[in-house]
Order: C-alpha cells, then sequence, then structure tokens
C-alpha cells in the first residue's frame, strides 16, 4: 500500500506539516536520520503570525507561550551608546503581539508531542538514502540504523529536510544564491548588567562590527556578532572570553557574561530554489531557501511553507480540489522566500556596514525614519510577518477597491471571530451580513466552504478567506462573481 504523504525530516518544519496534515485526516509517514530531536536552542524566536497559525491546532498556542518568553521591543544603539529607535512590539494587530523567545528544542518537543496525540510518531534514526518522483508517487528507500532498509511508496513526498536536503538533489533543482564573506560568532550565555529590560532586544550599531543580543530568558541571552573570516573551510567556534570582548568593545560597558550555553560560529548562506513543487514532491523550510538569521525569520518562514501546503494538499488528496489549488503552492511561497532574502540582506547589510561615512549617515536616517510611528508600525509588522501577504498569487480574484483587507492580504483574528482553518477539514469562509444572498454559493461548494458565517468588516462587503486566514477574494453584496470564481477555479 501507499503511504498518502511521506515526509523527510522531523525538525519545527516537518513536524508542523505532520501534525496539519494529520489534523486534517491525512495519513503520514515523517523520518528523520538523527536519534532524536535537537537539543540545541538554534532558531529562537516564533513570531506573531507562526503562532497565529498555531493557535489552530491540538490545544492551540498555549503551550508555546506558556513555554516562552515574551519580548515587547527592539532597541538599536549607536557608536557611543545613543538609541537610533526604538520599536515597541504593542502595535502589531495580534493575540500575540510578541516575539516569543522559545529555543528550537522546546518548539520540537512541543511539536513533537502534539503530533503524538494526534496518533503519529517520528521514524527515526530512519535516512531516506535514495529518492525517485514519479508521474503517480515517490519511491524513497529508507535506511534505518540497525542495518535494515525499506522501500516506502507514496502519494505525495515533502522534504523537510534542510539546507542539505536530499529531497532537493533528488529533482536536481537549482539551489541559487551566494555565501556571504565574513564570520559570525553566536552565543547562549548568562549575563549580568544588561542595560535595558529583559523583555527587549538590544542591536549595537558599532564601529567594528554589529552586536544583536536577544533576551532567551531573564538573566539569559543570546549574542550575535560579525567577525572578520579566518582561512579554515569552517569559522571556528568562539571562547566565552572572546565572546565578552566583543560585547565589552561594541556593546554596554561593565558587563559579566558567564556559564555559557552555546558557543558556535557560522556563515551566512543566502540561497532559493526556484521551483518548490516538482510533480509529487514539495520542498519546504531550508530545502528550499536558507539566508540571513537577521530578523529571526528562517524558521518561522519554513512553518508557514508547511501551513501553507497542509491545507492545500488535504483539499487534493480528499478529492475536494486537484491541480489548480496545488499549483499555487510554488508561486506564493516561492515569492514569500524572494521578500525575506531581500529583507534580511539589507538588515545584515544595514548592521554590518564598514565605512565610518556610511554608518554615519545610517545612525542619521534610521534615527529620522524610526522617529515616525508608521515607520515603526511598518517595522514591527514585517518582523512579526503578520504583512506576509500573496498580493501575486494565481489565487486571488479581483477585488473591489473600497474594501479591505484587499485579495492576498491576511485577515487578521478578530476576538470572537471564526478561528480560521480551526476544524479537522479545511475549509474556506465566507464573511457576509445575514442580508447578503449567499445562499447559492454556500449550496453549490459545501465540500469548499463552512457553513457558518463570519461578520464582515463591512456590511456592504463580502470577504472570502481561505483556511490559513488570507483573504482570496472580495466582492460587494450585490455582486458575488469574484467568490465564485476562485471557488471554481479551485475546484479543478
Amino acid at each position: 500500500m501507499k503511504t498518502p504523504v511521506l515526509i523527510v525530516g522531523a525538525g519545527p518544519v516537518g513536524l508542523t506539516l505532520a501534525c496539519e496534515l494529520t489534523r486534517y485526516k491525512v495519513p503520514v509517514r515523517i523520518v528523520d536520520k538523527a536519534a532524536q530531536r535537537t537539543d540545541k536552542s538554534k532558531a529562537l524566536v516564533l513570531w506573531s503570525r507562526t503562532l497565529e497559525l498555531l493557535d489552530r491546532g491540538d490545544q492551540g498556542a498555549a503551550p508555546f507561550v506558556e513555554a516562552g518568553f515574551k519580548v515587547r521591543g527592539v532597541n538599536i544603539i549607536a557608536p557611543g551608546g545613543h538609541v537610533v529607535g526604538h520599536v515597541k512590539m504593542d502595535s502589531v494587530l495580534s493575540p500575540y503581539n510578541y516575539a516569543l523567545m522559545l529555543p528550537q528544542s522546546e518548539t520540537e518537543r512541543l511539536l513533537e508531542e502534539r503530533l503524538e496525540r494526534l496518533g503519529v510518531s517520528v521514524e527515526r534514526s530512519t535516512e531516506a538514502t535514495a529518492l525517485k518522483i514519479g508521474a503517480d508517487g515517490a519511491e524513497a528507500t529508507l535506511q534505518r540504523a540497525d542495518g535494515g532498509e525499506e522501500i516506502v511508496r507514496s502519494d505525495w513526498l515533502a522534504g523537510c529536510d534542510g539546507a542539505h536536503s536530499i529531497a532537493r538533489h533528488s529533482v536536481a533543482d537549482t539551489f541559487s544564491g551566494e555565501t556571504l564573506s565574513g564570520d559570525w560568532i553566536l552565543a547562549d550565555v548568562h549575563m549580568k548588567g544588561y542595560p535595558f529590560p529583559d523583555t527587549e532586544v538590544a542591536v549595537y550599531w558599532a564601529r567594528q562590527g554589529v552586536l544583536p543580543i536577544f533576551p532567551i530568558s531573564p538573566g539569559r541571552y543570546r549574542v550575535l556578532a560579525n567577525v572578520p573570516p579566518n582561512n579554515g573551510d569552517h569559522p571556528r567556534d568562539p571562547t566565552l572570553e572572546e565572546v565578552a570582548r566583543i560585547v565589552e568593545e561594541r556593546g554596554p560597558k561593565g558587563v559579566t557574561l558567564f556559564d555559557p550555553v552555546w558557543l558556535s560560529s557560522f556563515r551566512i548562506n543566502s540561497r532559493k530554489v526556484t521551483n518548490y513543487r516538482s510533480g509529487r514532491l514539495f520542498l519546504t523550510g531550508d530545502a528550499a531557501h536558507i539566508h540571513s538569521p537577521a530578523g529571526g525569520e528562517g524558521m518561522n518562514t519554513g512553518m508557514q511553507d508547511a501551513f501553507n501546503l497542509a491545507w492545500k494538499l488535504a483539499l487534493a488528496i480528499h478529492g475536494t480540489c486537484g491541480e489548480t489549488l496545488l499549483n499555487t503552492y510554488s508561486p506564493e511561497r516561492s515569492y514569500v522566500g524572494d521578500e525575506v532574502l531581500k529583507a534580511t540582506a539589507r538588515l545584515t547589510a544595514v548592521g554590518t556596514l564598514s565605512n565610518p561615512i556610511a554608518e554615519d549617515l545610517r545612525n542619521i536616517v534610521g534615527q529620522i525614519a524610526l522617529g515616525f510611528a508608521p515607520v515603526r508600525h511598518a517595522f514591527a509588522d514585517q518582523m512579526s510577518q503578520v504583512s506576509v501577504g500573496y498580493p501575486e498569487s494565481p489565487m486571488n480574484a479581483g477585488g473591489h477597491r473600497s474594501l479591505h483587507p484587499a485579495p492576498g492580504q491576511r485577515m487578521a483574528p478578530i476576538a470572537g471571530g471564526p478561528l480560521f482553518g480551526a476544524g479537522n477539514l479545511p475549509r474556506f469562509t465566507l464573511l457576509a451580513s445575514p442580508s447578503s444572498d449567499v445562499a447559492g454559493i454556500l449550496a453549490t461548494y459545501p465540500g469548499l466552504l463552512s457553513d457558518t458565517l463570519g461578520t464582515p468588516p463591512s456590511p456592504d462587503g463580502v470577504w472570502l478567506i481561505r483556511p490559513d486566514g488570507y483573504v482570496a477574494a472580495t466582492a460587494l453584496s450585490g455582486d458575488l462573481t469574484a467568490v465564485s470564481d476562485v471557488l471554481q477555479r479551485m475546484s479543478a
């Protein structure tokens, strides 16, 4: 028998996809070559948009929030200790208007526990050593640590297996991009004397380089810094003393670093595939895109790949929709990947300027720009990923110019409103006033539409909301052509 979906890779992205598909009544197998999940902090932050999407699953986002630490502001500091800008997260229109600091080891633990409650266990010490993608499915050779081998056939295969993805290599997709010059150090340490509240990040724009400091929990911090490259193939991990010296040179004075949890180093790659889908194979997360860690966008972007894919694949497997819907995955997520690569590259370039004149100009412009509330709000929305959208999605139908949010934009969660995609089957939701004539559409697409109407932002309009909470179409209540267009096309 074929497995409906085989997921290769059980990091945060693979676990998210497995949880979502299982919730949507799609049988999956998920394998990972590691004997156990990571014990490192690695990716550190869950942003607002990711928490909104997690909120729809088993126990909602509450377990993650309870295990994490809320950070509510970002300070940008120029040489001499002058604060260039202060951005608060409370302007973000979300129930989760903060950055949730949660080590990746904990994110994986909570996702794996969620998956186990749904009745699925990760098959660990199980490596996919060969993959074949055919017209009607995939074939994977699985090698276990005990030497046992199994050939698994699946209808669909999801490559969630990281930057060195065998899934990507199996279809020879180009991983275009570059390795940036320079090395970086990372240190998770305890610190005394941090000059800001533990609920705020500090980013120091120093002459010697950039120094972001992220609170992980009270008294524990992550320190990042760019350093001159060494001549070896791999950067050298720093000592605690070296990290302390860099902090003293670039950041707050008189602080004490002690009891390191993790000391590491890395080089930044900025790469992305052309296509996120190749027939029966989908690529997600680092298998599809890697970039600068600036802004903490990577894991969140990968998990949102999984959220996007899961509801579409579930509708296709259940026979409600087909190729037209599945073909929206790659252009939508590729667009987001491009935007994330550009944004993180800009943040990295701005923070690592080495020309004194350019640095002074950056500080002046930064202070002026961040003095305007709309700029601070836009910065917070971008970091928290609530501004992520699909304005060019092939799913969108032309919306009426007077109705907002427009097609492709996120519909912000409303207290007491519908939690889009919260059920056991993915459904579109109509936001329409009781006087709107939507009975015909509800009767025509019972497998695609929820039978419960939500309250629209305007009584004159109708919004068609996707299972992931983005607007697919808007229409005036007297003409629902755009709404019908989306549902008809996605049913094909």
